[in-house]
């Protein structure tokens, strides 16, 4: 027996109600969101876009693939509404992750920590469903609940398996409406658990067979996964669940300025949505510890002259935009304003000494066979020793 497409009782609608003891999600509380979802944050853009695209758009999508990478890349309307990029790199990445998601297979975003998977993933789910939220977090503990479904004891208890007793998991309610999910971290989930996917993925149905029924997915339904093996922990994928995925790699950034562009850009919107105050741009630090990153990163400087040891972290462009915010947050709340070395010693030092022991000695090292010898770099040096004392 195949079930219909439309959301049951037990299958939420798009937008979910709150339950009774919970205050509604409302547009102001949205707005007042720690970090808003990419589809409230990035609103204006959107409709901006669905406005003036005019293109075949498939099924259920609320944007044309050239609008979602548009969306994705940025650039300037016919109106001149202005387009932020959302991900920063080769423009061929994105047109083949959007077409991906137009065809009948799975898209899988691969790379080291850092790369912007789960940013580009969730501004994917947004750009082409408009609901970025049907997501399931890979961990070492997901269960296979998280990707099928579970059941309300309450009601299966009483009842007995029922419709109603079902609770859908953000995958099958996808499904059901024909939108876009999403499961982060994905060789972060067991083997068994990720080879769940497998039906989905290949049958476009998901069998429950404690009901003798099955949900089968409806034209705009995909996935977009995210993975990287780099991190302890990590599962490998089977031949068979891969197979059934587009894989694309997202590279780390090409140059410094690149680098340097990406972490401007994202410090300044966490800035924005954390209310710090505004200051001077600290362009000149935000370089120096992008420059630290990649050449611990690299194993040499950026001259090509002298080689490093790197340490056991990915020192990866988020952990850039960390550090960086953490100075912003120092310089506007116990200094003048003004991002200085003091303000970003401390978080370069937590970033790159992960092993006490080992990384250490990589940073002591790194610290005066690199950074002493470097002209301008003085008042950075002398902040980095203090806090490395």
């Amino acid at each position: 027996m195949s079930v219909t497409a439309e959301p049951t009782s037990a299958e939420p609608s798009q937008h979910h109600s709150a339950p009774a003891n919970e205050t509604p999600v409302t547009e102001s509380s949205a707005q007042e969101a720690l970090r808003p979802h990419a589809e409230d944050a990035f609103a204006g853009e959107l409709a901006a876009l669905a406005a003036q695209d005019d293109r075949p758009r498939p099924d259920r999508w609320k944007l044309s693939p050239w609008a979602v990478a548009t969306y994705l890349l940025g650039g300037t309307l016919p109106d001149g509404t202005v387009i932020t990029p959302k991900y920063v790199g080769p423009r061929r990445i994105v047109e083949v992750a959007v077409s991906t998601l137009a065809t009948d297979r799975a898209l899988l975003l691969l790379g080291v920590p850092g790369t912007a998977k789960t940013w580009v993933s969730e501004h994917l789910a947004a750009a082409v469903s408009g609901d970025s939220t049907l997501l399931v977090q890979g961990t070492a503990g997901t269960p296979e609940e998280a990707i099928r479904y579970g059941w309300n004891y309450a009601q299966l208890l009483a009842h007995g398996p029922s419709r109603d007793a079902l609770v859908p998991s953000p995958v099958m309610r996808a499904m059901a409406q024909g939108m876009t999910a999403r499961v982060e971290e994905l060789t972060r989930v067991p083997a068994d658990v990720q080879d769940t996917l497998i039906t989905i993925l290949s049958e476009k149905t998901l069998p429950i067979p404690e009901l003798g029924q099955e949900v089968q997915a409806v034209r705009g339904f995909n996935l977009i996964a995210t993975a990287n093996d780099r991190d302890r922990g990590v599962n490998e994928l089977s031949s068979a669940l891969r197979r059934r995925f587009n894989t694309v790699v997202l590279p780390l950034p090409e140059s410094v300025e690149a680098e340097v562009d990406i972490v401007a850009r994202r410090v300044d919107q966490i800035g924005r949505s954390l209310d710090l105050p505004a200051g001077p741009d600290g362009i000149d630090e935000i370089r120096r510890v992008v420059t630290v990153f990649r050449e611990l990163r690299d194993g040499i400087t950026s001259d090509g002259r002298t080689k490093v040891k790197s340490p056991s972290g990915t020192l990866s462009t988020a952990e850039a935009i960390s550090v960086v915010t953490h100075g912003l947050a120092l310089a506007a709340h116990f200094g003048d304003g003004v991002l200085r070395p003091g303000d970003v010693a401390a978080g370069i030092l937590g970033a790159v000494v992960r092993d006490p022991a080992a990384d250490r000695v990589v940073w002591q090292e790194y610290l005066e066979a690199v950074v002493r010898e470097r002209d301008g770099w003085t008042d950075f040096y002398r902040a980095c020793r203090e806090v490395s004392a």
